[in-house]
């Protein structure tokens, strides 16, 4: 058996505690605390909390999402420290996948990206674009880099635009209230940390199959409410799930 297995699996532990406490606390805090049962708004003990416990005061129990979270990040880690990507070592590839779990978890549940997520996202993005695009030279990596930033944030800029004003036209021919947005603008924020990740020569790709996918997912969304006769109009999905799962395929596989 090779021992040196339980580095990424107790790495991959301790970060699904630390994403499910993000989930758990940014949205609705907006600072690091101590989170609270939803329900009753009871703070949990430290020790209750990390043992997944049901809410003391109220029995609530924990969402399914924290199991989920726990699960994957636990099994992602030691998939990366067995099957090494050709461009990230461990420890970057590691970081990554922990803030893009953030992102993809409380974008899932809140359709929010955060700003103060984003701009980590960004020093993060910078960081990594550099050092994976800086072997040549340090001036080409950060030129590449910041290109790449731009490149996402500028596409999915105009895509925002476009849907805003898809929205308004829709919502004053239908005479209903404009109260849902086609793209959230911290969409467009991940897609300039993407494109700092991967350079302005990868992040078009990743776009596009991010498009794609979400385009193709909210097809089959209304087609699944057409059929029930639930369908209503302007239905928002999340979408930097798309963009993520985009990133990570050029990213690590």
């Amino acid at each position: 058996m090779d021992f040196t297995l339980f580095i990424p699996l107790l790495l991959g532990w301790l970060s699904g505690w630390l994403v499910n406490y993000l989930a758990d606390v940014l949205p609705f805090i907006h600072k690091f605390s101590r989170p609270v049962c939803l329900t009753c708004q009871t703070k949990f003990g430290w020790s209750d909390y990390l043992l997944f416990r049901n809410c003391t005061n109220c029995g609530k129990r924990r969402s399914a999402r924290t199991l989920i979270v726990q699960a994957v990040m636990t099994v992602a880690p030691v998939l990366i420290w067995i099957f090494p990507g050709q461009t990230l070592p461990f420890p970057l590839a590691f970081i990554l996948l922990v803030y893009l779990a953030v992102v993809l978890v409380i974008d899932l549940e809140h359709r929010l990206i955060l700003h103060p997520v984003s701009i980590a996202g960004a020093v993060l993005g910078l960081g990594i674009g550099i050092f994976l695009r800086g072997t040549q030279s340090i001036g080409y990596g950060i030129i590449s880099t910041l290109l790449g930033g731009a490149a996402g944030f500028g596409i999915m800029l105009v895509f925002y635009f476009i849907g805003e004003l898809f929205v308004k036209r829709m919502s004053k021919k239908r005479g209903l209230p404009a109260d849902e947005v086609a793209l959230g603008f911290g969409d467009v924020n991940l897609s300039g940390i993407l494109g700092l990740l991967l350079g302005w020569r990868a992040i078009f790709a990743c776009l596009f199959f991010a498009i794609l996918g979400g385009g193709l997912v909210s097809l089959i969304i209304i087609l699944g409410m057409l059929i029930a006769k639930k369908y209503k109009a302007f239905t928002a999905i999340p979408y930097a799930p798309f963009l993520i799962l985009s990133a990570i395929y050029f990213l690590f596989l």
